[in-house]
């Protein structure tokens, strides 16, 4: 059989470590062992969750153009994929005899007549190397942490200030815009007194001249001027995810003043409204197979719910379904969810070695991380060394001494995602066992909130067709899924 070696890295670093050229020597000596003529290697350098992986589809597309199945081999799966995205593709092709996957480090051949657990494995490979990615990047945002822990503003500064980069080193910062600031100053003064509507404070901005800070210079409209007067950044503090977050420019007004308008905005606000006291199971999850709009949910009596729909065989007339009726389809689903005991034992074999190679990229990741604050912590001896023995001068010290310091943090900060990233990791696939082999247990134990998120995680394109639920499993959860007879689970 022909075949084509796949080797990948994402970043600089890898290319630069000759991770590729260790990946082709690995593969080169297995299509040697399995017999397979190699008739082109494919080197690439992307990433295997963002982009359009224009590389990665060329090599698709060349293997298409073969006139037998071409087996594409890869060091790992995560070195093809990181996410299910291309599974469609790659799927397809396998099972119209086009392409043979081979996976040297999880040993595993995913071709047209693979087994199920085989295809199971390579799920829950991808799985595992998407959880690691998604962890990974989910602490919002690697930079984010320490930018703000050091004062600087994430985004973009409000009407007063001006984002500005530095001409040399091209890092972000504000500084305060001239132009506007006495006018948002005045504006904070004139709400302040309680005789002023957000309509009057709109035509005096007007009046005034005040515009935001953008290419479109428009002035500034009644909903802008709400959120700018509820902006505590203007008295020195971020609000990021919630939370206040002390920032290091200088403010246009202070607490005081911030605190009065708070309260006489506080003083016109309307009575909340009553809040409702039923908790609705399903609320947000389903649509409407007719009219293609969540279904709404109502409770009669103060204890029979019922969901709202509309009639397949007259689009005009509503259905009341009993919440009931939809939740035992939901649970005989919940109760079909099992692993056989044949693939058990294989399966968690095989989440040892997965689990094994993101410990390995993992262990790669923190080893460059840790030497790259090696190198950085020895620049600042030297630097120190030659500050005292008079060879820079006190401006030149602390300008570079700031630099290193700052990619100190960020290193930090990319050893801290890391490590949680590999915690979190292993919860998700224990979590997933688990959840697969006791699901119904489990979501009979929880409270609704909690069930809602269950049938969130497990389902996909809910609809309702009269009393039918119809869905779409999310994987691997379909291939838990109690099948109608053996051969469904020995695939074909």
């Amino acid at each position: 059989m022909k075949a084509i070696i796949l080797s990948r890295v994402s970043t600089n670093e890898q290319q630069d470590g000759h991770s590729i050229e260790a990946q082709k020597a690995r593969l080169k000596e297995y299509c040697k062992r399995k017999n397979l003529e190699v008739i082109k290697e494919f080197e690439i350098i992307e990433s295997s969750t963002r982009g359009k992986r224009k590389d990665f589809y060329e090599m698709l597309e060349y293997a298409k153009k073969q006139k037998e199945v071409i087996a594409i081999v890869a060091d790992k799966i995560d070195r093809v994929q990181r996410s299910f995205k291309e599974q469609v593709v790659l799927d397809e092709l396998r099972r119209q005899e086009r392409i043979e996957l081979h996976f040297y480090t999880e040993g595993i051949i995913i071709n047209k007549n693979a087994k199920a657990s085989d295809i199971m494995m390579w799920d829950f490979g991808i799985m595992g190397a998407k959880s690691y990615v998604l962890n990974l990047s989910d602490n919002v945002k690697r930079s984010i942490e320490y930018k703000i822990s050091s004062g600087e503003c994430i985004g973009r500064v409000p009407v007063g200030y001006l984002n500005v980069k530095d001409p040399i080193t091209g890092k972000s910062s504000a500084i305060i815009d001239e132009e506007r600031s006495h006018l948002i100053k005045k504006l904070f003064i004139e709400y302040s007194k309680g005789t002023n509507s957000f309509a009057k404070l709109e035509k005096e901005c007007k009046k005034w001249g005040l515009t935001n800070n953008t290419r479109t210079n428009k002035t500034l409209s009644h909903n802008v001027i709400s959120k700018l007067l509820q902006n505590p950044f203007y008295y020195g503090y971020m609000r990021i995810y919630g939370k206040l977050h002390k920032h290091k420019y200088e403010a246009l007004i202070d607490k005081d003043l911030f605190d009065k308008c708070q309260e006489v905005r506080e003083s016109y606000k309307r009575k909340p409204s009553r809040e409702r006291k039923h908790d609705f199971m399903f609320k947000g999850l389903i649509k409407c197979a007719v009219s293609d709009r969540l279904v709404s949910s109502d409770l009669k009596k103060g204890k029979y719910v019922y969901l709202i729909c509309r009639d397949p065989k007259d689009s005009e007339k509503k259905l009341f379904i009993k919440e009931e009726t939809i939740l035992e389809q939901i649970i005989d689903v919940f109760k079909s969810l099992q692993i056989p005991d044949e693939l058990f034992k294989t399966l968690q074999e095989h989440l040892l070695r997965s689990a094994n190679c993101e410990q390995e990229f993992h262990a790669k990741q923190i080893k460059y991380f840790q030497q790259e604050d090696h190198k950085l912590q020895t620049q600042l001896d030297n630097l120190l060394n030659m500050r005292l023995l008079e060879s820079i001068t006190q401006d030149m010290y602390d300008k570079k001494a700031s630099e290193l310091r700052q990619k100190q943090r960020e290193i930090n900060v990319e050893l801290k995602l890391h490590n949680q990233a590999d915690e979190k990791f292993s919860i998700t696939l224990t979590s997933l066992i688990s959840l697969a082999s006791r699901a119904y247990e489990i979501f009979e134990s929880s409270k609704i909130a909690e069930k809602r998120q269950l049938i969130n995680f497990m389902f996909s394109n809910l609809m309702l067709k009269g009393e039918k639920l119809e869905y779409t499993l999310n994987e691997p959860f379909h291939l838990f899924s109690k099948p109608t007879s053996h051969n469904e689970w020995l695939g074909n």
